[in-house]
């Protein structure tokens, strides 16, 4: 049997309605969204990540190989008013990782990645194609 919580109080109903109602915001997690372009000298990733400092960030290749992207984000809003006692505040911690099976082509000890203007970029060199010139005599039969 499954404990039953009564409400004595009409407090905690009016608080609940109040936060739980469409004048509240709520916080939805999503994954970021991510453009991969293809040039004949590399792949570069743009992941949309607004705000998010490079601290923040970690960028790796796993021992399985793949690229792995890592955020973590922190943030406090807080509204000062010394005439108020606020009965909520909001903290969000949003959390992303992701694994990427990187193209066979891709040089990964010269993988660079940097933050700027809320993106994180990751560019992912490609290998460079030798042109190997084979001469050599042909045996007629």
């Amino acid at each position: 049997m499954l404990p039953v919580m009564f409400r004595n109080s009409w407090f905690p109903t009016v608080f609940d309605d109040f936060i739980n109602s469409d004048v509240m915001p709520h916080n939805q997690v999503t994954a970021p969204a991510v453009n991969v372009k293809e040039s004949e000298e590399a792949y570069t990733m743009e992941v949309a990540a607004p705000g998010i400092k490079k601290e923040y960030c970690r960028v790796h290749i796993n021992e399985d190989g793949h690229l792995s992207i890592a955020i973590e984000n922190k943030m406090e809003h807080k509204e000062e008013d010394k005439k108020q006692h606020y009965l909520r505040r909001e903290f969000s911690y949003a959390n992303y990782q992701q694994n990427y099976t990187l193209p066979e082509d891709v040089d990964k000890d010269n993988i660079a990645a940097k933050v700027e203007h809320g993106i994180l970029t990751v560019t992912l060199p490609k290998l460079k194609k030798e042109e190997v010139k084979v001469s050599r005599q042909i045996e007629i039969k």
